[in-house]
């Protein structure tokens, strides 16, 4: 994809834009959201100097349904990314394919995955689970190549492409940055743990890859006449865990005072079935993990944390140095959440809590929103991609579903939404697929597991933590009508908008 000259206007009237985006990284996690065990010092300082939003919430607890949806502005129904292991339709348009097409150098590092990006059905067949059958290897190499991509908008000369900091894919870029570097990844069992492994050290941590790319492309196009977008898309803290050793470090010497995951015996005997069946099973089991291995899990996903805070640390400093900062967005979030033990449950799936869905969101644009603001309103993730387009002072695409963030952002609004929608629709194989859809208000919380007599309604005010279930609660009959009745709404207006009308008749 090759940046187009059209319609370019000059750098300093349409603003760079730094989008960087962890994996599975939940909104409390860092300290300016009150976390009081990180180290996150770049984080608390882009939130004092922008803007913070309390309550964003992706539109899919999964990485490729929810990045699908975040890039184009439309919701996972209707880009047809509904879980992971599918190919994202040539016919969608990416906002950095219409910034680019505007002017944008757009660059990348690190994940993108909005197509299946392991093991393909068509190359290795399927096992008899029916799943794709596990790539052949070769020496260290996994012999299999890059996602598929359609008309994204990111520049080859500018794609440096990883899915996962396995070192063994040969069409990673980070396979190579290590190979240049002589380092291969070697990741061991830390202290016997099936969940956390030793880590790369810093410099030669996925992470840090991502931030150095992001650097050398912001050194590389400044002062140039046209404006830049890069997408620094970090791993971490996605499972397995590994951050480097002196990271866990600080943790290790206070282990026995890490919290415990939010867990009350008993909740889940009023919750759908999967979650009670998937929080006993698996190396993941509850019955099975004691609270050391709770305790060392959060450790170290908070330590992965702590480093992500530090390349971001690095790329703010380059974006000084390169006095590019007053014309530059910078925007730190994450694809969805994690569990991380909550509710008995690690990972994710059909359990649409807050810890799996509710991600950091913060946004700096100097001179052009209010320093220190935090916005308390419900927002969605996939708002961004309308966001950027205003921004930059380009016409949305007509296929774009969500809300501009801009009036909330520069504070000519408190308000942005009333509720906000997720959904999850996946399947195994050889299983019929599990469909759930939420609707989430400032109060009350519902989720409705569709074709099955089964869905949770939480009273957030009262209940926060989202451990008692008012499904079946007769005193919450008239809250239920009204989400039921506001669901209904959100998932008629999720109808694909496309193809537009073209005439009378």
């Amino acid at each position: 994809m090759r940046r187009s000259e059209a319609g370019a206007g000059p750098a300093s009237h349409r603003p760079n834009i730094l989008w960087i985006c962890t994996d599975s990284q939940r909104w409390d996690t860092l300290g300016c959201y009150g976390n009081n065990w990180v180290t996150t010092p770049h984080a608390d300082r882009l939130a004092a100097e922008g803007v913070q939003f309390s309550h964003c919430y992706a539109q899919n607890p999964l990485c490729t349904p929810s990045r699908g949806s975040f890039l184009t502005g439309r919701y996972p129904v209707t880009t047809g990314l509904r879980q992971n292991g599918q190919d994202i339709s040539a016919s969608e348009r990416l906002v950095t394919t219409r910034l680019a097409e505007e002017g944008y150098l757009c660059g990348l590092s690190g994940k993108l995955h909005l197509s299946a990006c392991d093991r393909r059905i068509e190359q290795f067949g399927r096992d008899p689970g029916g799943w794709p059958k596990p790539a052949p290897e070769r020496g260290n190499q996994v012999l299999e190549g890059i996602e598929r991509r359609i008309d994204d908008g990111y520049t080859d000369t500018e794609f440096y492409w990883d899915h996962a900091p396995s070192g063994k894919l040969p069409s990673s870029s980070y396979t190579r940055w290590l190979a240049e570097r002589e380092a291969v990844v070697d990741p061991q069992p830390f202290r016997g743990s099936a969940h956390v492994k030793t880590g790369m050290p810093s410099e030669l941590h996925q992470a840090t890859f991502c931030a150095d790319k992001a650097i050398g492309f912001m050194r590389a196009h400044s002062g140039q006449s046209y404006p830049w977008l890069f997408s620094v898309n970090i791993f971490d803290p996605h499972f397995i865990l590994d951050p480097p050793l002196d990271y866990l470090e600080p943790y290790l010497d206070r282990l026995d005072d890490v919290p415990l995951p939010n867990y009350a015996d008993g909740e889940l005997d009023t919750k759908p079935p999967y979650q009670k069946h998937f929080s006993e099973r698996g190396s993941f089991s509850r019955l099975e993990m004691s609270e050391a291995d709770h305790r060392l899990c959060r450790a170290a996903y908070w330590a992965m944390c702590d480093h992500i805070d530090v390349q971001l640390g690095r790329m703010l400093d380059a974006l000084d140095k390169t006095g590019q900062r007053d014309n530059t967005i910078v925007i730190f979030t994450s694809d969805h959440g994690e569990l991380l033990g909550d509710h008995g449950i690690y990972i994710k799936g059909p359990f649409l809590y807050d810890p799996a869905i509710r991600v950091p969101l913060i946004v700096r644009w100097p001179e052009r929103v209010p320093a220190g603001r935090r916005v308390e309103s419900l927002v969605e993730l996939s708002d961004l991609a309308p966001t950027l387009l205003d921004a930059a002072g380009i016409s949305r695409e007509p296929g774009m579903q969500t809300k501009s963030l801009l009036p909330v952002l520069t504070g000519t609004s408190d308000h942005h939404r009333d509720d906000v929608y997720c959904e999850y629709y996946n399947s195994n194989p050889n299983d019929p697929a599990q469909f759930c859809t939420m609707v989430r208000t400032q109060s009350h919380k519902m989720v409705v597991f569709h074709g099955q007599e089964l869905g949770e309604l939480y009273d957030i005010e009262a209940d926060p933590d989202e451990r008692f279930n008012l499904w079946d609660d007769t005193d919450a009959a008239r809250v239920k009508a009204d989400l039921m009745k506001r669901l209904i709404d959100r998932m008629a207006q999720t109808a694909d908008p496309l193809p537009p009308r073209v005439g009378i008749y």
